[in-house]
């Protein structure tokens, strides 16, 4: 009868989660509609009878448009420039500055697909994500074609600052590793000093447990539960790319298109063999998810190295606070309610006392603090599973 009622307990979870989260990206989605048609309408109504030219200059004498570039990239479910009509990821960053920069990469891809389209937006070509890497992994090798890179002149000479938000800070620390392994087809050249900084805010370098209490299973962090959040989201994605209607997916791309998982490709029976788990994406592992599991974070670091010449900052953040010894959420009032419950929910995780730790001296307390989406443990350095040299700053004149 227990049983029964944890049942029931976990399915009702599982339904107000999903509606949550769905109306929530109903929300993002209208309000970008909406947006756009109150700037047709703007424009419509009221046209601009004058061009304003603003010229660019700086009190110290620095010729600003010899500064490096500044490359926003998203994390999960994020977008770039040109998705989602007027909607900016990084609060219309790109909009006060040329020199600002903010790629559309995959919003579920894997971390690696992702740092090789980053490359290719900036240099310019058709995206190539490695022979072997494609095969193993049931894709095509080569993507979207860019007629002209962002910052094709980017070398060591020509340097780059790059801001990560949640994975799109190991995205670039990937990228990083690529470049000094000299990992592109035909650039020979690259080295770990074409960064000039990455900066990380909320950045998801250990993973998070919030991986687990969507659907991950915690065993080995790579395979979902049957039942659970993750898997209506792989439905949800597997239709929506199948169906390939135009005009959506240029307003939002989950970025499979390299799986050629559109029903012009694969027919029907291409869409049952995907939606029982046989192909595509989720089958393979090749999405961010496995990357976001602390295993899978392990995986990645083993391979990932901090360089001398290259400044790294970090910007972590939690909503928790400890109340006689217990991790809460910080207050209602300082939480947007959407992510209320996730605080909570990840500041008592705890991992399954029957299954192996993910990593040699895990304590679940060390994970309590997050901010509903990361653990704080993961946002500040590179820990696992060496931690790399770290300072960490109190007051910003210690800079």
């Amino acid at each position: 009868m227990i049983r029964w009622w944890i049942s029931a307990l976990q399915l009702a979870e599982l339904f107000v989660s999903s509606m949550v989260h769905l109306l929530y990206g109903f929300y993002i989605f209208s309000t970008a509609v909406a947006g756009d048609l109150s700037q047709a309408l703007n424009e419509w109504f009221i046209k601009p009878n004058a061009n304003i030219e603003v010229k660019r200059e700086d009190p110290s004498g620095t010729n600003v448009d010899a500064l490096p570039p500044i490359v926003l990239v998203h994390g999960i479910f994020g977008f770039g420039k040109g998705r989602l009509g007027g909607l900016s990821y990084f609060a219309g960053a790109e909009k006060k500055d040329e020199r600002v920069l903010v790629p559309d990469l995959g919003s579920l891809t894997s971390i690696y697909d992702r740092a090789r389209e980053l490359f290719y937006y900036l240099k310019g070509g058709q995206v190539d994500y490695g022979e072997e890497h494609s095969k193993a992994c049931g894709h095509s090798q080569f993507g979207r074609i860019y007629e002209q890179g962002h910052y094709p002149e980017w070398d060591e000479d020509h340097p780059i600052h790059f801001v990560g938000h949640s994975a799109g800070a190991q995205v670039v620390r990937v990228l990083q590793q690529m470049l000094a392994d000299k990992a592109f087809k035909g650039y020979e050249s690259t080295s770990e000093n074409w960064v000039l900084s990455i900066t990380s805010l909320s950045g998801a370098f250990n993973g998070t447990t919030r991986t687990y209490l969507d659907g991950m299973q915690p065993e080995d962090g790579r395979m979902m539960k049957p039942i659970c959040l993750l898997q209506l989201c792989r439905l949800g994605v597997i239709i929506y790319d199948w169906l390939d209607i135009p005009w959506l997916k240029a307003y939002y791309n989950f970025g499979f298109d390299h799986f050629s998982t559109s029903w012009k490709k694969m027919g029907l029976w291409g869409l049952v063999d995907c939606l029982l788990g046989n192909a595509g994406p989720f089958a393979t592992g090749d999405w961010i998810l496995p990357d976001l599991t602390i295993q899978g974070s392990i995986r990645q670091n083993c391979h990932l190295q901090t360089f001398p010449n290259t400044f790294y900052f970090s910007y972590a953040t939690k909503r928790t606070r400890k109340i006689l010894g217990v991790t809460v959420p910080s207050g209602i009032l300082g939480i947007h309610p959407l992510l209320f419950i996730r605080v909570l929910q990840m500041s008592q995780w705890r991992h399954p006392p029957d299954v192996s730790p993910p990593y040699k001296g895990y304590r679940d307390e060390d994970w309590q603090d997050n901010d509903g989406a990361l653990n704080m443990i993961s946002m500040t350095h590179p820990r696992l599973p060496i931690e790399h040299p770290s300072h960490f700053v109190v007051n910003d004149s210690e800079d």
